[in-house]
């Protein structure tokens, strides 16, 4: 049976968790990147723009974050990060796929950074995502509903 994969927007009391979360997910990346964060570096990112969090679920156990603007022309994905118990399940192209739904329905992209050295740049490539510029961090990246239906 598959399992159900839900959102539910985040709240205070979610910190705790988005904090290890973000610690067990991003710090080798960031790392590799020259980025080396404490706590409250970490929480300043938990903060930043704290009311497009929203929790992912997996048969209701929290087990990511995917952070998200619903902009004037395109949905911006903040943060997407799940915990690396859940790499490799198929449930990062499950996330991306619902949010192409949302972008679809309403005709818009899908815009994204992702630093360089990622292993979510092969997720986002297979995604339909296409490099549009790049930065000494990171790859800036846009998904059009237009050229791509497989979500």
């Amino acid at each position: 049976m598959k399992s159900t994969i839900s959102f539910k927007k985040a709240s205070q009391l979610d910190k705790p968790f988005l904090l290890v979360l973000r610690k067990t997910s991003m710090t080798a990346h960031l790392e590799k990147a020259g980025l080396v964060m404490n706590d409250q570096q970490h929480f300043q990112r938990i903060d930043e723009f704290f009311t497009d969090s929203h929790i992912i679920c997996k048969d209701n156990e929290q087990i990511g974050l995917v952070k998200f603007a619903l902009l004037e022309d395109r949905l911006h994905i903040r943060q997407f990060q799940i915990l690396p118990a859940f790499h490799n399940c198929g449930i990062g192209t499950r996330v991306l796929s619902l949010l192409k739904k949302k972008a679809q329905e309403r005709n818009l992209a899908i815009t994204l950074n992702v630093l360089l050295a990622n292993p979510a740049l092969k997720l986002y490539k297979r995604q339909g995502f296409i490099i549009e510029n790049e930065t000494q961090l990171e790859y800036q990246m846009r998904w059009q509903p237009s050229a791509d239906k497989s979500y």
